[in-house]
């Protein structure tokens, strides 16, 4: 895989079929080690890994030790259902994935044994003498050993939006594409020495936890630690007051299991897996269910320029000539658009320089399926699609004005001609190129005045971020025979941009309005980097650019946009903005974007224009590159963070009354307030499919109005603790109530406090919906009046009543205890008013 000395010959007639076997066997295959799959073991044990699921297993444990198997397997049923949820979502993800999936390089052409043939890219080894042609992809790092007009585009490994010229003896790297022109290459390193092999090695570390991983960690501890120690003192204190022992070891574990809301883990796996299907409608594939909520806590939105912000494609944006002026509309590469020209231009000075950048050119435009796609250099195929915007078929100018000659572009000189046939006798030559290289004489023999004039507003286009190019002509009395780059005429110039994505500006402005500060982080020149981040709105026009190149120390502190970065250089930035507390998204599609995709927390990749590295390292792939589904899925997450907030509030108030009913009753004279089965019952009916239908309620009309909630805030804070409280509160004076009025006139106190506290959660369900009075999120309503029913079964079958040691309860009886039930709704409503951050 390394670098080896090779001779004349070899460079010319390529390997032996027998030296390159050996070689193949020595070094192994040119491919990039493939992340081994999954065993299905593994995934569920990671499932299990969970905190919550830990304490739902220790729950089981404790219940089978007890011989209360039914609630036992109750338990058990939440653990598999999350569990197959979980591990269904990954494996469907993974097949997508690979139907995604693409060889940087399927094949590549070779020299072997003098002869010229195709072969899998996997096989190439060093010392091959590789064939390179317009559309290629290379297939490893080699150095140039002929080459005509071998122009790359290596903006996949390092941001450049421009192809690169490749003489003989530069270096072309594995996962850059030929544009233009042909050559030949000797191969110098493959698989994981060559330049996207090192940049894939720097992503072995990945993110670690997600926010709401690491979140939920401290839930699951918190809860098992004060559920244990709370249900420790219902079991001293009964067996204080003479309780037999049996029961109220029974009682205590009864009150562990109703603690934890063990709907928790279902209620944030069918969020997320909701909101997975949510984003899969509209394009975006989640590779890992926990990267929805991960986008709804991002602070930091890194994000790449070449086709991310940009649409990976060249554009004609300006016109200048000495007569005036002219602005061009339209995207990608159709011949679809208008030219919008100022007074003092007219259509003749337009027409000629067009018609010139349409003939001095290689590029050619193709239509498939509706869409324009460029067949050689992006630059010239600009070129071509502003000369269609203007009626010029660059095929009718081929046949009225016939090449004659030609001297290519080279980066010595800097520029192109062609000559060509007049259709009434004599010719004429055309030339373009860079500003620096055209204006001034002998080249041209114009006015010294206009020249500076045309030099001046070059430097402005040029700082401005356009690529400028220079087109003149020269009219000859005979059809030359060569395209002599001397005493031409000035045509004009013409401004070429890889323009912003329609959709950047506004996916820029809608993350600023969320609170979330973009960061642009590319490998382009700064100049560049400017005008693209000025006009999608990440800074304005005095604001820093920080050139990587001279930056002594890069901390992504404060500057929004940093050029020239290096793929090691990305990879700092977002560790930097990591370990400062941010939560960092990070967007691209080129090789060079892997490590930092993979060290953020989470990286979004392109699925069309992006590459298999950029793909491979990302927790969420755009499938259409539609840069808008960003937002939608910054909203989904915050949706799902939201909902499982909510479910807290509505769990662990239900779980806390039931304690504190258990605790505060015997003061008032009620012995054991609830039975085991009766505790396990309500809690069944209460944490079961209202609070996994709590997961499913819509957004927050003003969810992408907040700013994002801190990084280091627990899901427990900003309030929720209170409103837990607050809740728990009216919940336990509702039951202690109802059962000490019952207990004072003889009627069934127990059977009334089961009743109560089952009945007044579900109304705490009710009150808790986002839209109150629409059939937004039909599930819960159909959830709680389900539960409702079994509660009213649970005092009238005959068949529960002995299970539960419930009775039945009078008419009047039943009425007054519902009509209490409705303060649970209407705490939860008057709560939400309070507490309006989760609202």
């Amino acid at each position: 895989m390394a670098t080896q000395n090779l001779t004349t010959t070899a460079a010319s007639r390529g390997l032996s079929s027998a030296e390159a076997a050996l070689l193949l066997e020595r070094d192994g295959p040119n491919l990039l080690p493939g992340k081994p799959p999954v065993p299905l073991w593994r995934r569920i044990a990671a499932q299990l890994r969970d905190p919550l699921i830990v304490v739902l297993l220790v729950a089981a444990a404790l219940t089978l030790v007890t011989g209360d198997l039914t609630d036992m397997a109750v338990i058990m049923l939440v653990i598999v259902v999350n569990t197959a949820v979980g591990v269904g979502q990954e494996v469907r993800a993974d097949r997508a994935i690979t139907a995604l999936t693409q060889l940087t390089a399927p094949t590549a052409r070779v020299v072997r044994d003098g002869i010229e043939r195709q072969i899998a890219a996997g096989d190439v080894v060093v010392g091959d003498l590789l064939v390179l042609a317009e559309g290629d992809i290379v297939p490893a790092d080699a150095v140039v050993a002929e080459a005509a007009a071998l122009l790359v585009d290596e903006s996949a490994l390092t941001g450049e939006s421009v192809p690169v010229e490749k003489p003989s003896d530069e270096l072309v790297s594995s996962g850059t594409v030929v544009v233009r022109g042909r050559g030949r290459a000797v191969v110098t390193a493959i698989g994981l020495a060559s330049a996207t092999g090192r940049i894939a090695s720097l992503m072995a570390k990945g993110s670690g936890l997600t926010p709401l991983q690491r979140r939920l960690v401290g839930v699951g501890r918190l809860l098992a630690g004060v559920t244990v120690l709370l249900c420790t003192l219902v079991l001293a204190l009964g067996l204080v007051r003479g309780q037999p022992v049996e029961l109220m070891v029974i009682t205590a574990i009864s009150l562990v299991v109703a603690a934890v809301p063990e709907s928790l883990p279902a209620v944030v796996t069918l969020s997320l897996a909701l909101g997975a299907r949510r984003m899969a409608v509209r394009n975006a594939l989640v590779r890992r269910l926990p990267a929805v909520e991960t986008l709804g806590s991002v602070t930091v939105l890194a994000t790449d320029k070449t086709g991310t912000l940009t649409e990976g494609r060249m554009l004609v944006r300006h016109l200048w000539t000495p007569a005036g002026e002219a602005t061009v509309t339209g995207t990608g590469y159709a011949p679809e658009g208008q030219i919008s020209r100022g007074p003092s231009l007219d259509d003749e000075r337009l027409t000629d320089l067009l018609s010139a950048a349409a003939l001095c050119n290689d590029a050619r435009l193709a239509q498939e399926d509706g869409e324009w796609t460029a067949l050689g250099d992006p630059t010239e195929a600009a070129l071509l699609a502003a000369a269609g915007k203007h009626g010029l078929d660059r095929s009718l100018l081929e046949r009225r004005l016939p090449r004659t000659a030609e001297q290519p572009f080279d980066s010595g000189r800097k520029r192109m001609s062609t000559a060509h046939r007049r259709p009434g006798g004599g010719g004429m030559v055309v030339c373009k190129g860079a500003p620096e290289a055209l204006l001034h004489p002998p080249v041209l023999r114009d006015d010294p005045a206009l020249l500076a004039r045309a030099a001046e507003r070059a430097d402005q286009l040029a700082a401005a971020g356009y690529r400028v190019l220079a087109v003149a002509r020269a009219d000859t009395e005979t059809v030359p025979e060569t395209a002599e780059e001397r005493d031409l005429s000035l045509l004009g110039l013409i401004a070429i941009q890889d323009p912003p994505r329609p959709a950047a500006a506004a996916t820029i402005a809608a993350c600023k309005r969320a609170g979330i500060r973009p960061v642009l982080i590319t490998g382009d020149h700064p100049g560049t980097a400017r005008a693209i981040a000025a006009d999608v709105g990440i800074i304005g026009p005095h604001d820093t650019v920080v050139d990587c190149r001279d930056a002594a120390s890069l901390d992504g502190d404060g500057a929004s946009v940093y050029a020239r970065a290096t793929p090691e250089q990305k990879l700092d930035l977002v560790q930097a903005m990591r370990e400062r507390g941010d939560i960092v998204a990070m967007t691209g599609d080129g090789v060079n974007d892997g490590p930092a995709l993979r060290r953020a927390d989470i990286g979004v990749a392109m699925g069309r224009r992006g590459t298999e590295v950029a793909r491979q390292a990302a927790d969420l792939v755009l499938a259409d590159d539609d840069l808008d589904t960003v937002v939608a899925a910054v909203e989904e997450g915050r949706r799902v963070y939201t909902n499982i907030r909510r479910f807290l509030v509505y769990g662990l108030s239900g779980g806390a009354a039931e304690i504190a009913v258990m605790l505060l009753g015997p003061l008032g004279g009620l012995a054991l307030p609830l039975l085991p089965a009766q505790i396990l019952w309500i809690n069944l009916l209460t944490h079961g499919l209202p609070g996994v239908a709590l997961g499913g309620e819509p957004a927050l009309p003003a969810t992408m109005t907040a700013p994002p909630r801190p990084p280091s805030q627990s899901i427990l804070g900003a309030g929720l603790w209170q409103r837990v409280i607050r809740i728990a509160v009216v919940l336990t004076a509702v039951t202690l109530g109802v059962g000490l009025w019952a207990y004072d006139t003889g009627r069934p106190w127990q059977s009334m406090i089961f009743f109560a506290l089952g009945a007044t959660q579900l109304g705490v369900a009710l009150g808790s919906r986002t839209r109150p009075g629409s059939l937004a999120n039909p599930m819960l309503l159909l959830a709680i009046a389900g539960a409702f029913i079994l509660q009213l079964a649970g005092l009238y079958l005959p068949l529960l009543n002995d299970l539960l040691g419930t009775e039945p309860l009078g008419v009047g009886d039943l009425l007054i205890v519902t009509a209490l039930s409705a303060l649970g709704y209407a705490a939860a409503r008057l709560d939400r008013f309070v507490h309006r951050r989760d609202r």
